[in-house]
């Protein structure tokens, strides 16, 4: 399973604000197939098969399009591990047992 993590920026739009483009790519995210997401405070984390993160990129890369911006710039990590499972979570557990030995 793939971990993605995203930064899509709208560039020249009409404020500052980017809460609205946000929201809109979070509600592209929902109608993705078989990847789960989170939102932090400033990126999205994607997880899923390699296949399926990528075609969830591009639908968020896309979005602010929609939304009437005129360039986009996304920047994009990917953890692909194939040798075991691994989440989101599993990472962030791993660190926390280490923390306590």
């Amino acid at each position: 399973m793939a971990i993605a993590e995203v930064t899509v920026i709208p560039i020249g739009t009409a404020t500052t604000s980017l809460s609205a483009y946000v929201a809109d790519m979070q509600k592209v995210l929902a109608n993705q197939q078989g990847v789960s997401y989170q939102l932090t405070s400033m990126s999205t984390i994607i997880e899923g098969p390699l296949e399926e993160v990528w075609k969830a990129i591009s639908a968020l890369h896309e979005a602010p399009f929609l939304s009437g911006a005129q360039r986009v710039s996304t920047s994009v990590k990917i953890d692909d591990r194939r040798d075991k499972a691994s989440s989101s979570a599993q990472k962030l557990q791993s660190v926390q047992e280490k923390l306590h030995h």
